[in-house]
């Protein structure tokens, strides 16, 4: 089996570099680095990618020793047909530690083609520690990294406004782009660094607000060597995405202008308003998901993809969805029909086996984000409570009691949520005081929910069907119901 170089693949030598990528996980290489790819493939352009890293791993040494290369493999469904690619990805031009380097790293931003920055730290890792510091090695958070790296850059230049950047952080939270900004003028301002390079920053730097969507598992370990056979290659850098991907972008026109990766046929999105994509995601994908735990898990199940193939609990996703979720979302700048179908594929997806349980973790947190303010919604437009969201806040319920055919539930959530629900079960004596008990739980929902019409009779009447009937009965009652 050769090794993977760009002697050994007859690969031509990387691009310039002008994309500073934090990070080099799955997730970028198999969604922003493919990006990248597909861009400068489709707009014969030059993107080099220069990836910084927190740690010296092993992986990275060997990465480099690839000469940058790797391949995405891209498996799954797509309209109701199987995807199995694999794509050659040579934008990266080299993989430096930050902690081993730092000073390297630093140098980088005297070179001027940089122009684009990408980041996925994760969700706690663009934050502020007051214990970093400019001149004492290489600070503990990514932004202070970044802050760093632009003060080199700012410096360096003497401040010339084309030698900004243009920064696309990936991590999941809201308004990543600006809280990220802020954050660079904040310890900017710790430092006592020139307020110039502030207005720098805030006048010639430009940081979008994004929304990501791409399930990239990578190879694990027991996959490896099948893979590499079939690559003809050791490739220690390989990852593995689904076919659905999402880039929404909040950008001024001369960013789309400059950089049109809304033109090079992947769903990308630049937009004025990330805020129906991000809605549409938490109520579609999300709610789904969090919806199936309970019921599917109850039912018997194990994975996603056994619960969505099964004809009841298969039938409970869809019809969520389609009759209770996006009828109330009432968001004409996406296509809600169409993301829903892609969810469903993505569910069904072969090459995944996303495990019920392992999608369980903080349950009671994610139904409220996710699928309580759809059925507060649905009720309030509706004036009804909705069957098939009320039979999933039951088997929420349900769930947490802990046990499933007299084996332990293995429940991951905050010991507040745990110990309230299980004390619920203990110390109530019928199902309408449980019922009402957890409907007035303020600390979980954020209100008392035990006035709203309808609901505490509904769901008190999905808690005895699943409690006299079983969670696969009850679930197939539901639909039933709802066909006459």
């Amino acid at each position: 089996m050769h090794s993977l170089n760009r002697t050994t693949a007859s690969v031509a030598p990387p691009p310039p570099e002008r994309v500073l990528q934090f990070g080099g996980g799955n997730f970028l290489r198999g969604f922003a680095d493919w990006i990248i790819q597909v861009y400068n493939d489709t707009r014969d352009a030059d993107l080099g990618v220069l990836v910084a890293n927190n740690s010296d791993r092993r992986i990275y040494s060997e990465w480099q020793q690839q000469d940058g290369l790797f391949h995405v493999l891209t498996r799954g469904i797509r309209q109701g047909k199987t995807v199995d690619e694999v794509d050659l990805i040579t934008n990266v031009s080299r993989v430096i530690s930050m902690d081993a380097d730092w000073s390297g790293f630093l140098a980088s931003a005297e070179q001027p083609d940089f122009r684009y920055i990408i980041s996925n730290t994760t969700e706690a890792g663009i934050r502020f520690s007051e214990n970093d510091r400019l001149d004492s090695g290489v600070p503990d958070e990514f932004p202070a990294k970044l802050t760093a790296w632009l003060y080199r850059r700012f410096t360096h230049f003497a401040g010339v406004e084309s030698r900004g950047c243009i920064v696309f952080p990936l991590e999941l939270i809201v308004d990543n782009g600006s809280v990220l900004r802020d954050l660079v003028v904040k310890y900017a301002r710790h430092w006592s660094l020139p307020e110039a390079f502030v207005a720098w920053v805030q006048q010639h730097c430009t940081f979008c607000n994004t929304l990501v969507d791409r399930i990239v598992p990578g190879v694990g370990e027991a996959e490896q060597a099948t893979t590499w056979e079939r690559l003809g290659f050791r490739d220690v850098a390989v990852t593995q995405g689904e076919p659905y991907h999402l880039l929404a972008i909040e950008a001024p026109a001369a960013v789309r202008q400059e950089l049109p990766l809304d033109q090079i046929g992947l769903n990308i999105i630049y937009t004025d308003n990330l805020t129906p994509y991000r809605r549409s995601k938490v109520a579609i994908l999300n709610g789904a998901h969090t919806s199936m735990v309970p019921v599917g898990y109850l039912s018997g199940k194990e994975t996603v993809r056994e619960t969505l193939e099964d004809e009841t609990t298969g039938a409970f996703v869809r019809e969520l969805l389609f009759e209770e979720v996006i009828p109330i979302l009432r968001l004409p700048e996406v296509d809600l029909e169409r993301f829903a179908d892609d969810v469903l594929d993505r569910f069904r997806n072969p090459f995944i086996h996303h495990r019920l349980l392992s999608i369980s973790l903080n349950s009671v947190s994610k139904f409220r984000e996710r699928v309580l303010t759809s059925l507060l919604a649905y009720l309030e437009q509706r004036g009804t409570p909705p069957p098939r969201m009320t039979l999933a806040f039951a088997a929420l319920i349900r769930f947490y009691r802990g046990k499933r055919a007299g084996q332990p539930i293995p429940l991951k959530d905050d010991d507040w949520a745990i110990d309230f629900l299980q004390r619920a079960w203990a110390e109530c004596n019928s199902l309408d005081e449980l019922t009402g008990r957890v409907l007035g739980w303020k600390r979980a929902w954020g209100r008392d929910l035990s006035d709203l019409p309808g609901l505490a009779e509904e769901l008190s009447l999905a808690l005895d069907r699943i409690e006299r009937e079983g969670m696969a009965e009850a679930v197939e009652l539901t639909l039933t119901s709802q066909t006459r």
